[in-house]
């Protein structure tokens, strides 16, 4: 699923130890959605991807995300997790090259006739 918006805030990095040992990190964004009715969705990136995407405040990004719920004692708890972050560059993210501009349908070139 891919989410579109602005980052406009960007949550204090948390990390830890797993009961395994290892090591985790997790940064958390939110993200407001455009349009007329603009939502504020809070995003989570794990691990190596908060370094590799490197996100920041005012940025217009695409995210492909996961949402999954969890249940904790009879509570259930949803998070969105990203996976993929693409820039957008000219305003037009995730929808391809952009179409160019036409003035007018009509063309006077016999290249541009239809036989029939």
């Amino acid at each position: 699923m891919d989410l579109s918006g602005k980052v406009i805030n960007q949550l204090p990095e948390v990390g830890g130890n797993s009961k395994a040992g290892n090591a985790w990190r997790k940064q958390e964004y939110i993200l407001e959605t455009g349009g007329q009715y603009p939502k504020k969705v809070c995003v989570s990136i794990w691990g190596d991807k908060i370094d590799q995407f490197a996100l920041k405040v005012g940025e217009q990004v695409t995210l492909g995300v996961d949402v999954e719920s969890r249940e904790y004692n009879g509570r259930w708890y949803t998070e969105v997790k990203a996976f993929k972050v693409d820039r957008a560059s000219n305003g037009n993210a995730g929808r391809g090259a952009a179409m160019p501009e036409v003035d007018t349908f009509y063309s006077e070139s016999d290249e541009d006739k239809l036989p029939f």
